[in-house]
């Protein structure tokens, strides 16, 4: 017990580390905000349009539709498109023999690593652009373009521990892409594969609800529906009851299934390692 409590210190404090390293990088943060209001500005446009030319009722309300897009503006950095850069660095310049000399579990050294990355470029620019769309689109006139907030307390606390488990889930599909890169020797093929299937499965770019119809089912239970489509929807009250509480357990099996999978493909990884550099 005393040694898993150690080795969960050890792990909370590579978190730490990184997560305050990767703060310094202020700039990126402003300018990433900049960029996913412009990038926000437009899609909320775009659909606008769509809902006032479309006669059908649609899967997702433009209230519903409009909070979809700012929250995935605001957590456009969750996801998972390319490798740790570190990690790459380390596999081509040879390092990455040296991680099988740490006295910690490799797999969660770098789980650590990868949530501290994701949320430390992911928190700067969701506070500033949630901040932007909730509290100033409003006092411009542009409410309906604004972020509401959450239709009931429960929505919002469901809400929260979705974005926790988007979290996890992001690191464990991260460290797939991570081990593809050390088996690979190179990180292009896996980010270049990633990229695409993220963008289209998580609801980032489209959200989810208005694929065909016969696609839904799929769709709802692939991995991908948890970095973002998932958490979404239960935030504007268009998953509730048992089917947000669907979507969040179907979350919790895929970060253990991800997680156990990812553990064993570093055990063999590492047994076969092929090191370049030096």
């Amino acid at each position: 017990m005393a040694a898993v409590a150690g080795s969960l210190r050890s792990y909370r404090s590579v978190f730490a580390a990184r997560f305050m390293l990767m703060l310094q990088y202020r700039a990126a943060a402003v300018a990433g905000f900049v960029t996913q209001c412009w990038w926000g500005i437009i899609k909320v446009m775009v659909f606008a349009a769509f809902f006032h030319g479309a006669a059908a009722r649609q899967p997702l309300s433009f209230p519903q539709t409009v909070a979809y897009v700012w929250l995935g503006q605001a957590f456009l950095m969750l996801m998972p498109w390319w490798g740790d850069p570190e990690i790459t660095e380390m596999v081509r310049s040879g390092n990455v023999s040296y991680e099988r000399l740490r006295p910690l579990d490799t797999y969660f050294f770098w789980y650590a690593r990868a949530l501290a990355w994701i949320s430390a470029r992911m928190v700067p620019r969701a506070a500033m652009l949630l901040a932007f769309v909730a509290l100033v689109v409003p006092l411009l006139g542009l409410g309906q373009w604004g972020l509401a907030l959450p239709p009931s307390p429960r929505a919002a606390a469901l809400f929260v521990v979705g974005m926790l488990m988007a979290v996890l889930l992001s690191g464990a599909i991260l460290m797939l892409i991570n081990l593809l890169v050390v088996v690979l020797i190179s990180d292009r093929g896996p980010s270049l594969l990633a990229t695409q299937i993220v963008t289209l499965l998580s609801g980032i770019l489209v959200p989810l609800p208005f694929f065909p119809g016969w696609m839904r089912t799929f769709l709802f239970l692939q991995p991908c529906a948890g970095l973002a489509d998932i958490p979404f929807r239960i935030y504007s009250g268009n998953l509730a009851g048992r089917m947000a509480l669907a979507g969040l357990l179907q979350m919790v099996v895929w970060i253990t299934a991800l997680i156990a999978i990812g553990r064993r493909l570093m055990e063999r990884v590492m047994s076969r390692l092929e090191v370049q550099g030096g």
